[in-house]
């Protein structure tokens, strides 16, 4: 007698080969599925390394734009201090040339002061005839115009004395418009004797004037017009040098007398 059988083999047909666990349906399907989610995390660790290097580029990135905006922060701020010093600067350099501009006009204002002073004792006499052939002698050109014109008496002429006559400027030769003649006074009082007379030059071609400098005379020129039409409205006008009062109040309007601002 042979080996006893056990009761599996005795169940198994003969030529009939037993499968094997791993070989199995069953047995291949997980392992399947464990190769798929092996694979599935495989790719999303690759996407979240593609992702982790688009942060880290973009965080370089933003770095970067830090940085630059800081520079240019600094930049601006740098540029705005310069930019108050420079307007300081500016506005210490207007007011300067405010200051410069007020010191020349009082400074002008003062040698023009000086000139009208310096002419306080004169007087412009306009229309008188030149002579002609040899030299003139203004002084006596003067007395007798005193005397034929202005009616003032012989006696009180023969008084009054000067410093200087003469004509104004190089001769003409246009003999119809005689050169003024400029007479400087000894004494003041004798000037407004001369003046006080010159009502009697109404109607001629004559004048006699007091002698200002050409600054000062441009000015006048512009406060007779005025002086006219006051008077004209019924008003008190008188003109002092370069200004004009009006009611005896100085007359004052920038864009006319601008020198008295």
């Amino acid at each position: 007698m042979g080996p006893k059988k056990s009761a599996a083999e005795a169940e198994t047909p003969a030529g009939t080969k037993r499968s094997r666990p791993q070989d199995s349906p069953e047995a291949s399907s997980p392992r399947k599925d464990v190769l798929e989610l092996l694979d599935s995390i495989d790719k999303r660790l690759l996407g979240f390394e593609g992702r982790l290097h688009l942060l880290e580029v973009l965080h370089q990135e933003f770095q970067n734009l830090r940085t630059s905006l800081e520079f240019s922060q600094a930049q601006v701020e740098r540029l705005a201090a310069e930019n108050a010093s420079l307007r300081e600067s500016v506005s210490s350099l207007e007011e300067g040339m405010t200051r410069i501009t007020q010191d020349n006009k009082t400074l002008k204002e003062t040698v023009l002061d000086l000139q009208a002073r310096s002419m306080r004792d004169n007087l412009v006499f306009a229309g008188l005839p030149e002579q002609t052939g040899g030299a003139e002698n203004c002084e006596q050109t003067i007395k007798n115009f005193l005397q034929t014109e202005m009616k003032i008496p012989e006696e009180k002429i023969k008084n009054i004395t000067f410093h200087r006559v003469h004509r104004l400027g190089a001769k003409r030769g246009d003999s119809r418009r005689p050169r003024p003649i400029v007479a400087k006074f000894e004494h003041f009082k004798q000037k407004d004797l001369v003046k006080s007379h010159g009502r009697e030059l109404k109607g001629k071609d004559f004048s006699v004037n007091d002698q200002f400098p050409k600054e000062i005379l441009d000015r006048r020129r512009v406060l007779f017009p005025l002086r006219k039409k006051f008077i004209q409205d019924g008003k008190r006008a008188v003109i002092s040098v370069d200004k004009l009062y009006v009611d005896n109040k100085l007359y004052k309007e920038r864009g006319v007398t601008d020198w008295l601002y």
